[in-house]
């Protein structure tokens, strides 16, 4: 019943772990908004794979040999029987001997070498000591001698090479079980290690749990808290496409209306300006055209060529006139008078009150809806005892102590029994060391006897007449033989226990556990209960009918998944109907459809406003002649350029002769140019404001009727869509805003759900514990090296059989005999035979002559 330990160890681990559904690795999840869950960590220090290194190459070669051996599947219909006690031996003897046929022939082949191998060598003795089987200390010579002689040394070499690698992988073997104990404990402490973190982290992913509810509850109330800008936002920027433009219209127009009356005071004020500078440099430039004619007058201007001169500047003096109408232009009051009406009932502060109506909605919806809030909030409140009491109603604390429990009694019958198997692993050490201490030894006098033979070897000595280093060649031979003999039956014997032994370890244990045919087995309906189909359904669900089957749970636990899934623990504990969305959050859903939110009474501007718009339209600026104003401003101060007029009059002046003309006209050309810097620039620049402010106000008016309907007309449409559609509008917003707090319940409900079911309590470490016992320290530890410790003692002590024939053979040529053939010219024959390639011997020269000396020591 090789089998029993490793099934009730996972039926033991599996039992045990059937209620504990709040642990395992974490997983992080993203939630909707800001939310982030990630259960805490879980670091298991067992790797998932065990490899043995470089001797796994030995181990893959032994058991393509065992398949050979043993090419038949697994027999599922002998387990099974044997697992019901229904075997029979006298009915299913035969398919147990079809079975392990090939197990039984390697078996039997090793038995007849262990009987007859100490048969044969002990008549191999007595025909030795009886001068047969090569016992006769005589060599006779033939021509094939020296091939005969090469042939057996190397064949003896090649032998001891593979015995030798045969040997090497006995010790190899050795070795690797050597440490197997060692090996076992820490490989035992790591998985106790992976267990208890499992039970003590899954109290804090629990606690994780239970505080990620208040963290989602805290997002929820603060969105609640926000309701302004997540509901009355969302409001307020539906709308604001719609209503925003109408009012920065209305703000441009207002604006419109101040750079109007802005325009139209600075017009007045450059009339007013112009009219009297006017005047200024009308009366500046007759006063000036006086005083030069005057000065033309004097008796000097009439002797030639000063009169010329003097008449060409009469001339000239026509153009000293300022430009008519200047002085005429009309005033803008009345419309002034107008616009002032207009903006004295202060249209920015209504267009204002539009604003701050408008973008006072969030602040409307956060009162209006202040106490549906706190009802919401109320039934959050309510869901976390639900979750309270859902965590409550999962058996975990319960079983976190008896597993505890076992865990320790597991830890302390380890501690106490593995140090007692190390009285055993030394006699397993000592054992195989003598094993592969008596093999090596066998080899030693065979490489010793190799090495003396071939050094001490002289193709040119007589059997009779060689060395003492060939001679001890041949007996290091003779005696490895005699060890061979000795020894090789109780080598075989081991080998054969130690083969029937672990292949049948391999083929029945360690392979269908790999292939998973184990469970398969165990899985078979009513086999370890007849009245349960599922076994495990049955033990652990108490639902025999449910399928939940041995290697289902073991590749879910090996795949890291939760044992809720791994276990189908919906059967005894549904967690989906448990944390049904809407069994929590439908009252959320009926509180967000009682919210009443009332914005008709925003007003974007009032009927005063829409007055004043209008009276912009008749405010009188339309109708002002701007092309004649235009036309005025264009016309220079003075008919003439007054500088150049100054210029031209100081040139002419030069060339009258020194005297009064001459001095009074150089003051009136500087009187000029003061005229010119002082009146005419100031006008001029009062010039360019008029037609600046002029052009003002033909921009303001240029379709103005126009664009005020326009913003009327847009101002009726928003001030209509608002009406018609604001309370879809709220309905709709109120939904979305709903399913916003929804959704962080119901990710964090359904996240619940997924760690419970999916990630808490990974039966990885279960099923890693069940590989470390069975794949790793019964497979990996002891029955590995134990078949690659037969194999390799097998194969060299079979191996023996044929070397014990060669080394026999090849003593004849190495040790020094006690009689030899003797020829005719037993001085010049041999010589001669020599140079002919016949070694100085031949049978056709021979007589016979036998010399009876012998020595009885070597005889063997």
């Amino acid at each position: 019943m090789g089998l029993t330990p490793g099934i009730l160890l996972l039926l033991l681990l599996l039992a045990l772990g059937g209620n504990c559904i709040a642990g395992g690795q974490p997983a992080p999840t993203d939630s909707p908004g800001q939310l982030h869950y990630a259960l805490p960590p879980m670091t298991y220090e067992t790797p998932d794979a065990y490899s043995a290194g470089p001797i796994t190459v030995l181990f893959q070669m032994v058991h393509s040999f065992v398949r050979v051996v043993q090419p038949y599947n697994f027999p599922e219909d002998i387990v099974r029987k044997i697992i019901q006690k229904k075997f029979e031996p006298s009915a299913d003897y035969e398919k147990v001997a079809h079975y392990e046929i090939g197990i039984i022939i390697c078996a039997v082949l090793g038995l007849l070498f262990v009987i007859l191998m100490p048969v044969v060598g002990y008549f191999f003795c007595l025909c030795r000591c009886c001068n047969k089987c090569g016992g006769e200390m005589h060599q006779r010579q033939k021509q094939s001698g020296p091939f005969r002689r090469k042939y057996f040394a190397v064949s003896l070499l090649v032998i001891s090479v593979i015995i030798s690698i045969g040997i090497l992988f006995g010790f190899l073997a050795c070795l690797q079980v050597r440490t197997w104990i060692q090996r076992t404990q820490n490989l035992a402490d790591s998985n106790l290690k992976d267990l208890r973190t499992l039970l003590n982290e899954t109290p804090k992913q629990i606690d994780y749990i239970l505080a990620q509810f208040n963290t989602t509850r805290d997002k929820g109330f603060s969105d609640l808290d926000n309701i302004n800008k997540l509901l009355g936002g969302k409001i307020h920027d539906r709308l604001t496409p719609k209503v925003i433009p109408v009012l920065d219209e209305i703000k441009a127009m207002v604006t419109a209306i101040k750079e109007t009356k802005e325009a139209l005071e600075g017009v007045n004020r450059s009339v007013q300006s112009l009219r009297l500078e006017s005047r200024q440099l009308n009366n500046s430039l007759t006063e000036v055209k006086n005083d030069m004619e005057k000065t033309l007058e004097n008796n000097e201007c009439t002797a030639e060529p000063v009169q010329q001169i003097c008449d060409s500047i009469k001339e000239s003096l026509g153009q000293l006139e300022s430009t008519p109408g200047l002085d005429q232009l009309p005033s803008l009051d009345t419309e002034l008078k107008n616009i002032d009406s207009i903006l004295a009932t202060d249209l920015e502060g209504l267009v204002n009150q539009g604003y701050a109506s408008f973008d006072n909605i969030p602040e409307k919806v956060k009162n209006q809806t202040a106490a549906v809030v706190q009802d919401v909030k109320n039934v959050m409140s309510g869901i976390s005892s639900n979750i309270n009491r859902l965590t409550k109603q999962i058996p975990i604390q319960d079983t976190l102590s008896n597993f505890t429990v076992y865990i320790n009694n597991t830890e302390s019958y380890i501690h106490q029994n593995l140090p007692k198997l190390e009285k055993y692993d030394s006699y397993w050490w000592l054992g195989s060391l003598i094993i592969c201490f008596l093999l090596s030894l066998i080899m030693v006098f065979f490489y010793l006897g190799m090495l003396c033979g071939i050094c001490g070897y002289d193709k040119h000595a007589t059997p009779m007449s060689r060395g003492c280093v060939s001679n001890t060649g041949g007996v290091f031979l003779m005696v490895g033989v005699g060890l061979a003999f000795l020894f090789c039956w109780l080598l075989m014997t081991l080998v054969v226990l130690m083969f029937i032994v672990g292949v049948n370890m391999e083929k029945l244990v360690c392979e269908p556990y790999a292939n998973r045919k184990l469970f398969q087995i165990l899985d078979t309906p009513h086999l370890l209960n007849e009245e349960w189909e599922y076994y495990l359904s049955g033990m652990i669900l108490q639902k025999p009918n449910v399928k939940l089957t041995f290697e289902q749970v073991y590749s879910d636990c090996k795949n890291d998944k939760g044992i809720y899934t791994s276990l189908k623990l919906e059967n005894r504990f549904n967690v989906s109907e448990e944390l049904n969305i809407q069994k929590h959050t439908g009252n959320i859903m009926s509180e967000f459809e009682n919210l009443n939110v009332n914005l008709d009474n925003i007003v974007l501007l009032d009927a005063e406003g829409r007055k004043n718009l209008q009276a912009f339209v008749t405010s009188g600026i339309q109708n002002i002649d701007y092309n004649t104003l235009l036309a005025q401003t264009d016309k220079p101060p003075v008919k003439v350029n007054l500088l150049s007029f100054s210029l031209d009059l100081e040139d002419k002046v030069r060339h009258l002769p020194p005297g009064n003309v001459k001095d009074e006209l150089r003051t009136h050309a500087q009187t000029t140019k003061g005229i010119q810097h002082q009146q005419v620039l100031r006008m001029e620049q009062s010039l360019n404001n008029l037609k600046k402010n002029i052009g003002t106000l033909q921009r303001t008016s240029s379709g103005l009727e126009e664009k005020v309907n326009k913003v009327l007309v847009s101002l009726d449409s928003a001030q209509n869509f608002m009406a018609n559609n604001i309370s879809s509008i709220i309905v709709e917003e109120t939904k979305k805003y709903g399913k916003i707090i929804l959704g962080h319940f119901e990710h964090y409900l359904q996240w619940v759900k997924d760690a419970v079911t999916e990630k808490m309590v990974s039966c990885k470490p279960m099923a890693t514990a069940l590989d470390s016992a069975i794949s790793v320290a019964l497979c990996g530890y002891i029955v590995h090296p134990l078949n690659l410790f037969w194999f390799g003692i097998g194969q060299a002590t079979m191996l023996l059989l044929p070397a014990i024939i060669f080394a026999v053979k090849l003593a004849k040529y190495y040790r020094r005999m006690d009689s030899e053939d003797v020829y005719d010219d037993v001085e010049t024959l041999p010589m001669k035979n020599m140079e002919n390639g016949n070694n100085g011997y031949h049978k056709d020269h021979l007589y016979g002559v036998h010399n009876p000396v012998m020595t009885s020591a070597l005889r063997y």
